[in-house]
């Protein structure tokens, strides 16, 4: 029976040991494997991003030079426009000087010319009048002249967009009114459309480049594209105005009868979310390598716990018919007349066999909490520790005198956390040296505290020493602690952990359990 459970002991420890291997190499082979993906993801995302950034201005660039391009050609359509206005006043002019030698005609001059001139006005509207604004004479009217003798009213100021041509000679005056010529009308409002147009254009054709145009104090909006904001907002505006203009430099545009315009544009949306791209990747792989290892900690852990259970209740079958047969030979013994002495000495340790065996049975399945007085449980555990324990450990127990404290307790996994700890204790010390207990409670919590004078803990194994395999003992099995946390943690909804260590010095473990009153 005894070699049965050495194999199960030893098969449980190469599995813990393995076990926690192969975390500490899993940790790391994960740890390395996303540093290798994210630190490739970054950087291809990263010249991924440069090169659509270096297409994506080099197309906002090729559109900002059709802009000025556009620009140019509304102003140049300005500037013909204005030829062409310059042109009509010297016709009318021409054409007055013509009237004019008609009215006084020079018998030495041949004034088929004139006619001619005057014939060929077939565009521009012309009214003449004399300095009472009485009407002489037009062409290319659409008033009757029967019915209109003097030029007033809407129709002058129809025929005053320019300044009219004046004539004196021989004490009598005239005017010659004139306006836009219908050819001249039509290409005028030409422009205002290719004008309005222009700004509709430059948005429409922004390549879904967030754009804005302003005037030239940068306060009025005149038109804006692929923006959701409300523009109309002045803080949101000039917000947004100034965020462009730090990503780019606005476009200066004139426009012919509007005067300065600027052109504010930013990088696209799609170009803003690959700038981004990186570190949401980067959230994504670290998700999923947390519900990796999570997963990987969950089959790990019930992998322990299929282990724990079947360990555990072989070996309590194990010691079960053993057991029976020392409980007989005890009570023979008494019967044969051997000291008293002697068999109550072997019933105390067939007892704490017992016990041991009611221990690993519970171990895998839920353990019955009762009510108990802690203070007796940890008293009666610790006596029995004492006079087994070697002679230069010297054990220190400050335990509340005349003080019962009820809590919610299974004593036979309780006294198994004490032992273990107490056992640590005196293999940490080498066997020499002082462990010192001490129960005390609050309001929400009854603390245990262990405390030993041994070699210490370094800071950073403060949670390794309760992993399953883990010992810094030639013989250990590295159970101990990890079963103490089980029961403490998971059956007794408590905690244990190492309150303070120091090098050389010793280590005090803490155990918190909730104090029912």
């Amino acid at each position: 029976m005894r070699y049965l459970i050495y194999v199960y002991l030893y098969i449980l420890k190469k599995q813990q040991l393995d076990i926690y291997a192969r975390k500490k190499r899993w940790k790391w082979i994960l740890f390395l494997s996303a540093l290798v993906i994210v630190t490739i993801s970054l950087w291809y995302t990263n010249t991924l991003v440069k090169k659509i950034a270096k297409d994506e201005r080099n197309k906002v660039k090729i559109w900002a030079e059709a802009i000025q391009r556009k620009a140019k050609l509304v102003n140049y359509t300005d500037v013909f426009f204005e030829k062409i206005k310059k042109e009509e006043r010297k016709k009318v002019e021409l054409w007055a000087e013509a009237y004019k030698n008609l009215m006084n005609p020079d018998p030495e001059k041949d004034l088929s010319l004139y006619l001619s001139i005057i014939s060929e006005n077939t565009n521009i509207p012309v009214i003449i009048t004399d300095d009472n604004y009485n009407i002489q004479g037009s062409r290319n009217t659409d008033f009757n002249m029967d019915t209109v003798k003097v030029l007033k009213g809407a129709l002058l100021k129809e025929f005053s967009q320019f300044e009219p041509i004046k004539h004196s000679e021989y004490n009598i005056t005239i005017y010659l009114f004139y306006k836009e010529s219908k050819l001249y009308t039509e290409l005028r409002s030409v422009l205002d459309d290719l004008t309005k147009s222009f700004f509709s254009e430059v948005v429409d054709n922004s390549l879904s480049v967030p754009v804005i145009v302003v005037d030239r104090n940068k306060k009025h909006l005149i038109a804006s594209g692929n923006i959701k904001q409300d523009l109309n907002n002045p803080g949101i505006l000039q917000k947004m105005l100034h965020t462009m203009e730090i990503e780019n430099t606005p476009i200066e545009v004139k426009i012919a009868g509007i005067g300065i315009n600027y052109i504010y544009y930013e990088n696209s949306f799609l170009l803003t979310q690959l700038k981004y791209y990186p570190y949401i990747q980067f959230i994504i792989i670290g998700l999923f390598l947390l519900i990796s290892y999570f997963l990987f900690s969950i089959s790990r852990r019930s992998e322990q716990n299929q282990v724990w259970l079947g360990m555990s209740k072989e070996t309590a079958h194990q010691l079960g018919t053993p057991l029976s047969s020392l409980i007989a030979w005890v009570e023979m013994l008494k019967l044969n007349g051997i000291e008293s002495s002697m068999t109550d000495e072997i019933e105390k340790d067939i007892n704490r066999l017992e016990t041991i065996t009611k221990r690993f049975s519970k171990i895998g399945s839920e353990p019955e909490l009762t009510n108990e007085n802690i203070v007796e449980v940890c008293k009666k555990g610790i006596s029995y520790l004492i006079t087994r324990s070697p002679k230069k450990v010297k054990y220190i127990v400050n335990l509340p005198e005349n003080r019962e404290i009820i809590i919610p307790l299974n004593p036979h996994l309780f006294d198994w956390v004490i032992e273990n700890l107490c056992r640590n204790a005196m293999d940490a010390m080498g066997g020499e040296g002082e462990i010192r207990i001490e129960l005390f409670e609050d309001d929400k919590f009854v603390y245990i505290d262990v405390s030993d004078t041994g070699k210490g803990i370094s800071k950073s194994y403060f949670k390794t020493v309760f992993h399953p395999g883990y010992t810094s003992k030639k013989r250990g099995w590295g159970l101990g602690l990890s079963l103490s946390k089980r029961i403490i943690n998971e059956y007794h909804s408590g905690k244990i952990f190492v309150r303070t260590s120091v090098l050389n010095k010793g280590t005090t473990f803490r155990i918190m359990l909730k104090n029912k009153t």
